[in-house]
């Protein structure tokens, strides 16, 4: 129980520290960012296209369309729902780290609910575009990589 304790600890420790550092948003409210690419799923080889809404400097909300080649072709649309760590724990703006929920369906020969958290970050190279890589679980299991264009 004490290494539970310490871990935490030590977690909120750094969190405060970097804080100091003064992270800045990748997007400012009101801007957007196009993002696409390919991965690996449970479904088989996903193709995605997305775009983000960033509602606040710290959350975007972001419809996406996948579609999943593999035994079957299976087109998935959800959205997601993202929390951008980058002011609270102070990295650079050219770094982007979020985690989220995300929900929607995907349709084949069957129709599926899709629920979920994700967790992905981008680095951009410069003012307009990044790579971005991102982990997802709940009813599928996928990464998914590829790049980001702020509009």
């Amino acid at each position: 129980m004490k290494k539970i304790y310490l871990l935490a600890a030590s977690i909120m420790f750094s969190t405060l520290i970097f804080a100091q550092a003064g992270g800045v948003a990748p997007l400012a409210k009101g801007q957007k960012q196009l993002n696409f690419g390919t991965g690996f799923s449970n479904h088989g080889i996903p193709a995605f296209v997305s775009l983000d809404f960033a509602l606040h400097k710290d959350i975007t909300l972001t419809p996406v369309v996948n579609v999943f080649l593999g035994d079957e072709v299976r087109v998935g649309a959800l959205v997601k729902a993202d929390y951008h760590w980058n002011y609270l724990i102070g990295i650079p703006s050219n770094w982007d780290f979020y985690a989220g929920l995300h929900a929607g369906f995907d349709f084949g020969d069957d129709f599926l609910p899709s629920f979920g958290l994700q967790v992905g970050g981008r680095w951009y190279w410069n003012e307009k575009w990044g790579l971005n890589l991102e982990f997802g679980g709940g009813t599928g299991v996928g990464t998914t990589f590829g790049l980001s264009m702020k509009l």
